[in-house]
């Protein structure tokens, strides 16, 4: 008798929920991302919709399907960063060492990402373009990395790895000085984001660090 041959399957030609949801989120972020390097460059009231839809040969309409107006948009890209810095405050918890091994390793992470496309926006968006309900977003954002910053300081001082110190005073310190070079850092320039985070960090430090 003839041998039957197995049926393979037929591969569907049709998307499954989890591709249609990857290539989703992929549009969503290219959007984004186009958005927030025009944020920089421009500033938010010099830089259209229209201007993302053509960087990425797509429309106007394509942009609100995905992430809505211009005001959403910026939002979106403000928390993006937002939440990469409260994100680098949580792993700090787990790194080893003393507090202020962790304080160090936060504030190389916080310098690093406030170089970085959407920690840029962060610090170079004034609040006063958002609107009353983004803005209050915005700022319980901004004050949840202000508690982790100062968190993280007052583990150092209780641990005895730095001296006592106001908190507060010294997270307004750092986060000002670490601010900056979201303005001023060139990504094309001799040093890195990396590598800068790290000199700035160890010329801080000499400041908080037992004598």
């Amino acid at each position: 008798m003839p041998r039957k041959t197995a049926m393979l399957p037929e591969r569907s030609p049709f998307r499954s929920a989890a591709q249609k949801s990857e290539e989703r989120a992929a549009k969503r972020y290219a959007v984004l991302r186009a958005a927030v390097r025009m944020f920089n460059e421009r500033g938010f009231h010099a830089t259209s919709l229209e201007d993302v839809a053509t960087t990425l040969g797509i429309t106007k309409p394509t942009i609100y399907h995905y992430l809505g107006n211009k005001d959403q948009v910026l939002l979106e890209c403000l928390t993006i960063g937002l939440e990469q810095l409260l994100e680098a405050a949580a792993a700090t918890r787990a790194e080893p060492g003393t507090g202020v091994d962790r304080l160090r390793h936060f504030l190389r992470r916080y310098a690093e990402i406030n170089m970085d496309d959407f920690g840029r926006c962060v610090i170079r968006t004034g609040d006063e373009v958002l609107s009353r309900v983004s803005v209050k977003r915005y700022r319980e954002l901004k004050r949840e990395i202000d508690t982790a910053m100062r968190g993280l300081i007052e583990e150092a001082i209780a641990d005895g790895s730095i001296p006592p110190l106001d908190s507060k005073l010294l997270a307004f310190t750092l986060a000002g000085a670490l601010n900056w070079p979201a303005r001023w850092h060139d990504p094309q320039g001799p040093q890195s984001a990396k590598e800068l985070a790290e000199h700035m960090v160890d010329l801080l430090a000499s400041g908080f660090l037992p004598r």
